[in-house]
């Protein structure tokens, strides 16, 4: 007779000190990063029976921690991390365009079409990935976010001071974050500053949308952009293309959708704009060989968090962004 197959050692109490990089995170937040393998869900039940304890006292999901801190992380059921294992894959490990690196932060080239982290229907993203790709690192945050259709600069954070450091700066309106986009029509050369509202709300599938609001809007929040015409192109009638302009944007808020609104409610939307564009002049230029939005994220100013240096990134856009009006293709 074969002998039993032994059983797997039932899982333990664990008990978790914080350490410098995680200070100041919420309590939710980091055990997503320490407690691998556990449907979100599950982990904010147990924070609400209070299972999860902060040096032996009750917590909330957002607590915030202090080095030092231990955390008591009670047993978690194998049939929960069974069945996140089928449904949620695992993030590939995958490096990305380094544009600047020191200890304290990282700079990458996004690619349009890749989100920067995973959720609403996106198992992982940029930061999922690089995370797999440097299983090292003790802590990589994302100080700012894209869209996922936006290419360029992206600013992680590589210690939990850095992330603090650059997210106040951000706050402050003491950074720089300037966009290249092309959209319709010619630019007004005295529109240079658009200061409104925008307001969050959801489709009949869910899929979240926003709308510029007034400033009377309880929930409408401020958004501010700054805008200067780089270059102008003229239309190419033979080819069903109107004059176009080429724009920096610099955003002093970061809403959500910010430039796409703000352009498309001036009359001027971004080209390829699958959300607020012109939907019959998008398919025109994807004739034409432009298979993406025409936003990307081009300078990022900000002062280095450990030496107080003035940090300019630049990131020039790639092959895929050209413009049609000036030098049409066909698509293959």
């Amino acid at each position: 007779m074969a002998p039993p197959t032994p059983k797997p050692s039932a899982p333990q109490v664990q008990f978790l000190t914080v350490q410098e990089e995680w200070a100041g995170q919420r309590l939710d937040n980091f055990l997503f990063r320490t407690v691998k393998g556990v449907p979100k869900t599950h982990i904010y039940r147990l924070i609400r029976s209070g299972q999860v304890r902060i040096n032996k006292g009750r917590a909330q999901a957002d607590s915030r921690l202090a080095e030092g801190d231990v955390i008591r992380v009670p047993p978690v059921r194998h049939a929960d991390e069974a069945k996140t294992a089928t449904s949620a894959p695992q993030a590939p490990a995958k490096s990305f365009p380094i544009l600047f690196e020191d200890d304290w932060l990282l700079a990458i080239n996004k690619p349009a079409g890749v989100a920067v982290h995973g959720g609403s229907g996106v198992s992982f993203g940029v930061i999922e990935q690089l995370r797999a790709a440097r299983p090292e690192a003790r802590f990589l945050e994302l100080v700012h976010r894209l869209d996922r259709e936006t290419s360029g600069i992206l600013l992680i954070a590589k210690k939990r001071s850095a992330l603090t450091h650059v997210q106040n700066q951000f706050r402050e309106r003491s950074t720089g974050k300037t966009y290249l986009s092309l959209v319709k029509g010619l630019w007004p050369a005295n529109l240079k500053v658009i200061d409104t509202p925008l307001r969050k709300y959801l489709l009949a599938d869910g899929e979240r949308r926003v709308r510029p609001t007034n400033k009377d809007d309880a929930e409408g929040m401020r958004a501010l952009s700054l805008v200067q015409v780089r270059q102008t192109f003229a239309a190419v009638p033979q080819h069903g293309l109107p004059a176009t302009s080429l724009i920096e944007v610099t955003i002093k808020t970061g809403r959500t959708h910010q430039i796409r609104v703000h352009t498309a409610n001036s009359g001027h939307p971004i080209a390829g704009d699958d959300k607020y564009g012109d939907f019959d002049w998008n398919k025109r230029l994807a004739k034409h060989g432009l298979g993406r939005m025409f936003l990307h994220a081009w300078r990022l100013r900000f002062t280095h968090p450990n030496n107080g240096q003035s940090i300019e990134l630049l990131c020039e856009p790639g092959n895929d962004l050209f413009n049609p009006v000036d030098t049409p293709r066909t698509a293959n």
